[in-house]
């Protein structure tokens, strides 16, 4: 009876592990469209910002070169001598007396008052500024997570509808897979019928005939010669592994190499 696991590779980048801690590929085009929302957002940040500084700038400067200082210094002496001895001198001197003052006057002045006065922003206000939109960036990054969790609670209210979706999904898997391997399995024997450094001559690829023999050649050697020193230092297969033939997947001890002893073909335990 076929089954659906364990999955190939090419399946598995199309499913989203729920247990797995790292970002998988269906969640990262999600995330990456998320995060290129908030560019705009930045853009906008950065652009009030610059706003902000270049204002602060120029008012900066305006006070700075239309600050005037004036400064006022006065002497003021007043003094009323009264001549004479008699009774009416003495009042005169008594009444206008009175009258004598002496005072200084230094005033100091500016226009500071009527000039600009502009503040710029720290650097803790401006860490403030960006502060939401740093938060909004990681919820976009964390929220993978709590997405993995709308099929269980979806299943939960709609057992139905869950299991009818997974049997299509699973059948559709199977068929898929069965595309696969039948593809590929017609592609290896293809290979196989093709003598070596056999070029087709339905169309041009740019290259001279006797280029592509002499490259399927090397390569085909190269091959064999990795065989063999494979063969004769096992300690080698850890460098040198190779690949399933048909779904490409790293050499594991599991995997099957074909039965007919001219072949060089490897297969997965999947693809086996």
């Amino acid at each position: 009876k076929q089954t659906l696991l364990p999955l190939l590779r090419e399946e598995k980048s199309s499913f989203i592990f729920p247990c797995k801690p790292a970002v998988q590929r269906p969640e990262l085009q999600y995330m990456v469209i998320e995060l290129l929302k908030c560019i705009p957002l930045l853009l906008f940040l950065l652009f009030i910002c610059g706003l902000d500084h270049f204002i602060f700038s120029i008012l900066s400067i305006i006070q700075h070169h239309s600050f005037i200082e004036y400064s006022y210094q006065t002497s003021h002496h007043l003094s009323v001598n009264v001549m004479g001895a008699s009774l009416m001198a003495e009042l005169l001197r008594s009444t206008i007396g009175a009258l004598n003052t002496s005072f200084d006057t230094d005033v100091q002045t500016s226009n500071l008052v009527c000039l600009p006065q502009p503040v710029g922003m720290t650097r803790q206000q401006y860490l403030n500024t960006f502060l939401p939109l740093g938060a909004l960036a990681l919820l976009c990054v964390v929220q993978v997570y709590p997405f993995r969790l709308r099929r269980a609670i979806a299943s939960f209210y709609f057992p139905k509808r869950e299991k009818t979706r997974v049997l299509f999904l699973y059948n559709k898997l199977l068929q898929q897979r069965k595309n696969f391997l039948y593809l590929q399995r017609g592609r290896l024997a293809r290979q196989a019928r093709q003598p070596p450094g056999l070029v087709s001559g339905d169309r041009d690829t740019g290259w001279g005939g006797h280029s592509l023999l002499t490259l399927q050649l090397f390569w085909l050697q190269g091959t064999l010669l990795l065989l063999r020193c494979r063969q004769r230092w096992p300690w080698l297969r850890r460098c040198l592994r190779r690949g399933c033939s048909l779904c490409g997947t790293r050499e594991t001890p599991q995997h099957q190499p074909c039965s007919n002893p001219e072949c060089v073909a490897l297969y997965c335990e999947g693809c086996w």
